[in-house]
């Protein structure tokens, strides 16, 4: 169950990057649509046509971050019941603490945009708490099999 734990952990802080990795692609597609005459309206966000190049960075942004990722988390929350590692249900907590106040900030960005700021900065924090996450656990597991190594090995 440490590895699930760990692997869950880790596919939480590669989300984060692939978060940040598509909201750039998104807007570097809007910048270079308005660059080239293009408008960005709310008939072109509503629309289902794509208007420009990157603008599947913006759904990946969406299915990853409303979606995939706080499924993960509950998943890692889960998990971590079955472990048996010292701060497991922790830091699988604050892992989905963060995560549904990352979701929660995603959808009221529309309403203050400032809130982007902490969207931002709270995204760091997930990628930190889940790689904690994951390292504690397999550090862990690494200890405990060199312990049982030298314990055969002593016999």
């Amino acid at each position: 169950m440490r590895r699930i734990y760990s692997v869950i952990a880790w596919v939480i802080a590669g989300g984060v990057v692939v978060q940040a990795a598509s909201i750039g692609f998104a807007f570097g597609g809007v910048l270079n649509h308005v660059q080239e005459g293009g408008v960005v309206d709310k008939a072109l966000i509503e629309s289902d046509q794509s208007g420009f190049t990157g603008q599947l960075g913006f759904w990946i942004h969406e299915i990853g971050g409303g979606v995939v990722i706080p499924l993960a988390a509950v998943a890692l929350l889960v998990v971590s019941f079955f472990v048996r590692a010292r701060g497991a249900r922790l830091w699988a907590a604050i892992v989905l603490g963060l995560v549904a106040l990352q979701a929660t900030l995603g959808y009221a960005i529309t309403d203050v945009p400032y809130i982007g700021l902490i969207h931002g900065a709270n995204a760091l924090a997930v990628l930190a708490a889940s790689v904690i996450a994951a390292l504690r656990v397999g550090r862990m597991a690494r200890t405990r099999v060199e312990e049982a190594t030298s314990d055969a090995v002593a016999a």
